[in-house]
């Protein structure tokens, strides 16, 4: 083993390791640019063909890419894609990015790290290494990922190298991206471990923390997104109250923020999206039955965030009310589709719950986003409207998500009843008496 692991190390700081991603979505195709940039020969493999032919053509559909990047790197034949998991045979080392979802019971589906495992399980070659990135409960990688990687016959911490290392991809973000995001890194042994850190530390310009075990990588990122599940959840319900004891929660939160210690702000909304947040705790709260334990914060956290659609909607029932107008067809604007501010991903969005329980009521919904000009959701196509040429005609106008593009002056102004579920008309200087907030 260690002369596979000095061939590697060496390969890996002469750049000549050929490296491989699974994947390539908001987690894949980012690291697969900066392994590009970083100078190794990149192989980007996806099942969707159309990803595929968009990468080989140089054609950017990640918000977090430059364009440029992506076709220079792909113009100058240091990254290509492929639907083709034989070319798993030609990488030093592969990096598993690949979807980890909820069943319809709040269970984890497993089936894309599975199925990605088994294609790579087909070609892995001795000196290999592979790294899970998706998120998922602590045990994943010991207990999922190398049973199926041994079936080829190989052993892992004597024929090849597995570790976990946890994708932190924040879409939008314009600081941390991942080029310079701290990275955690836990291998199966600790041969594996060094592999990987090198690996990491070759491609960015981050931190790289080695851990002690896959198991406990798993469990940090889980860590990472349940304490901002829990927070949030700590945050809107706080609104809840606030809301019925007339008191502005967004002031609140400003003036708990002057404390300089011990208190660090989080802000309510109309639920939570994204693919990590709303999902990631289940994943622990599943694994934890295993050990007899029910993780009671967690299951209460979601709780209160699910609610957070059908509370908006309530709200926004009582305002169409006090104006002797029911909910049962009205015209309602909502702006934003997209689960934050200044991104074009709907992920889990929770503008999504709220038009079900807007429909529900009889609503007639209309919304604009600029990001997402359309969208299906329950078979039904939704195309966004020029929120200019409706406002007037709105009965009323619900703020789902606060991208900095929208003049908010103008649909205060204009609004005949305006509900802003995140704080997005905060600036606003005029007309301060037709705002409604969370």
């Amino acid at each position: 083993m260690l002369q596979l692991k000095e061939e590697l190390m060496l390969k890996l700081k002469n750049r000549t390791a050929k490296l491989g991603v699974v994947g390539l979505g908001y987690v894949g195709l980012p690291l697969a640019v900066e392994k590009a940039k970083a100078g190794y020969d990149v192989i980007g493999f996806d099942v969707q063909s159309q990803k595929v032919e968009m990468v080989n053509e140089g054609h950017n559909y990640i918000g977090d890419i430059v364009d440029e990047d992506l076709k220079e790197i792909v113009n100058s034949g240091k990254l290509k894609a492929t639907t083709d998991f034989s070319f798993v045979a030609d990488v030093d080392a592969v990096s598993i990015c690949v979807p980890t979802p909820l069943d319809k019971y709040k269970q984890p589906d497993l089936s894309y790290v599975v199925n990605s495992s088994k294609s790579i399980a087909k070609y892995l070659h001795r000196g290999m290494l592979v790294v899970l990135e998706s998120t998922t409960y602590p045990g994943t990688t010991e207990e999922v990922l190398k049973p199926i990687l041994e079936e080829s016959g190989l052993k892992c911490g004597k024929d090849f190298f597995l570790a976990f290392s946890p994708e932190r991809v924040d879409p939008g973000n314009k600081q941390f991206k991942t080029k310079n995001t701290p990275k955690v890194v836990g291998g199966c042994t600790s041969d594996c471990t060094e592999v990987a850190a090198m690996l990491y530390r070759s491609v960015l310009e981050s931190d790289v923390m080695e851990v002690s075990s896959p198991a406990v990588a798993e469990m940090e990122k889980i860590l990472e997104n349940t304490f901002r599940n829990i927070n949030i959840a700590l945050a809107n319900e706080m609104a809840i109250l606030c809301k019925k004891m007339g008191i502005d929660i967004w002031e609140v939160i400003e003036a708990a923020k002057t404390k300089p210690y011990g208190f660090m702000a989080f802000y309510p909304g109309p639920g939570l999206g994204g693919h990590c947040i709303p999902l990631d705790p289940f994943y622990l709260s599943w694994k934890a039955k295993e050990y007899d334990y029910h993780t009671r914060l967690i299951e209460t956290s979601g709780e209160i965030n699910d609610y957070m659609p059908e509370f908006v909607v309530e709200n926004a029932m009582k305002l169409l009310n006090s104006h002797k107008k029911p909910m049962n067809g009205s015209k309602v604007l909502l702006l934003g589709a997209a689960y934050k501010n200044d991104i074009d991903d709907m992920r889990e969005s929770p503008t999504l719950k709220v038009i079900e329980h807007l429909e529900k009521n009889g609503a007639e919904v209309i919304y604009n986003d600029p990001y997402i000009p359309r969208f299906n959701h329950n078979k039904k196509e939704y195309v966004s409207v020029d929120w200019k040429e409706v406002i007037d005609d709105a009965d009323i106008v619900i703020i789902t998500t606060n991208h900095s593009c929208y003049e908010y002056e103008e649909i205060v102004e204009r609004a005949k009843l305006l509900y802003d579920t995140r704080n997005a008309t905060k600036d606003v200087k005029n007309n301060r008496e037709k705002i409604n907030k969370l």
